[in-house]
């Protein structure tokens, strides 16, 4: 029962804040988009936005570490994907990127508005012209400056098993000769399983940003072999007990 009541509240505080952190959002938007080409500025008021979910439940204790090797310059990011909380801990990072995420997340009220407002990138599952869209959008980020993060097991996995990595991030790193950065995020599957709103008692989050995989690296290997290496490299680094 104390779990339900937490979990109301919760979400309650979630919806309440979204209302108020979007008016926020579009005024930033406002201000900045003539000159601030990347959305730098919005990109990290929406870290700030998703981090303070994070920041107002103590059940959930999340630590960063890695930050170091994250350098100045453009990357393709890959992580695991075990939860939707990996997307506010991935906003704990606080560095910019744009997001590659399915539409139906567009178009939920404050939460979707902003990321149209951020210029993240839609993705329908299973259609091909958006795929070719999806690649054209991240080009198009690339080219303007922004890293671009993309979940390549393509969904929420149900065990906390890493499914296979799909290639398209490893191929679009390697048409567009950038470095790869791997994140290994473990503890968000329990504290907020799959198809799940409820709250699920304390957890330790952890987010390990690793050192980055330079183009040169992969240059020579297909996308698949790239896929597998990094795939295996995020496993080596999650945290299983």
């Amino acid at each position: 029962m104390l779990n339900r009541v937490i979990s109301i509240v919760f979400l309650s505080f979630f919806l309440i804040s979204s209302m108020l952190l979007y008016i926020v959002a579009l005024g930033i938007w406002l201000l900045t988009v003539p000159f601030d080409r990347r959305l730098h500025l919005l990109h990290m008021f929406t870290s700030f936005w998703g981090s303070l979910y994070l920041w107002v439940m103590p059940a959930w204790s999340v630590s960063v570490s890695g930050r170091e090797h994250i350098g100045k310059k453009i990357y393709i990011v890959v992580s695991n994907h075990q939860s939707l909380l990996d997307i506010l801990v991935a906003f704990r990072i606080f560095f910019h990127f744009k997001w590659v995420s399915k539409s139906e997340i567009f178009n939920i009220p404050f939460i979707g508005w902003n990321m149209r407002l951020n210029r993240y990138i839609r993705l329908v599952r299973g259609d091909k012209d958006s795929v070719q869209r999806m690649f054209r959008d991240c080009n198009e980020a690339i080219a303007r400056g922004s890293s671009v993060y993309i979940f390549p097991e393509g969904t929420r996995s149900k065990t906390g098993q890493l499914k296979p990595f799909k290639t398209g991030a490893f191929s679009l790193a390697w048409e567009n000769k950038l470095p790869i950065l791997p994140i290994a995020i473990s503890g968000t599957r329990d504290a907020l399983p799959k198809h799940s709103l409820n709250f699920h008692g304390k957890h330790q989050i952890r987010v390990k940003v690793l050192e980055e995989i330079p183009y040169e690296a992969f240059e020579n290997i297909t996308p698949d072999e790239t896929a597998a290496m990094v795939r295996a490299r995020i496993v080596k680094n999650l945290d299983m007990s």
